[in-house]
């Protein structure tokens, strides 16, 4: 099978060299939110994400009852998205709260948005 190759005549050179340009300078903007979608492009993360987006702040255990899984499971989850730098923790007494780190509050708030509109009524 050949490949095809682009071939334009008439490229913008000036279009090309800006987007370049934008490219490199958005880099570090780029490999972070490509690292927190990767981390939140997990289900199960993804509903911890949604949920502390929704309550603020979580432990565990309330995490394992609403999502019907065992604290075991619930913690591995949250180790990677702590690990990834998405989401802080606080102790009080014995217990662990989880809360989204305050740079991140607004990353997936748009995805939050479709959570909330029935998939018929998001026109693609």
């Amino acid at each position: 099978m050949e490949m095809s190759t682009c071939k334009r005549i008439f490229a913008d050179s000036g279009q090309i060299k800006n987007c370049k340009e934008t490219i490199k300078e958005n880099q570090q903007e780029f490999s972070a939110l490509s690292a927190a979608l990767a981390l939140a492009g997990n289900e199960v993360r993804l509903k911890i994400f949604f949920l502390l987006h929704q309550e603020k702040e979580l432990c565990p255990c309330d995490l394992s009852n609403i999502l019907e899984m065992t604290i075991p499971a619930i913690s591995q989850h949250l180790r990677k998205l702590k690990d990834g730098g998405l989401i802080q923790f606080r102790k009080s007494g014995q217990t662990i709260f989880y809360s989204i780190c305050p740079p991140h509050l607004p990353l997936l708030q748009p995805l939050f948005n479709l959570i909330n509109q029935p998939l018929s009524t998001i026109k693609a």
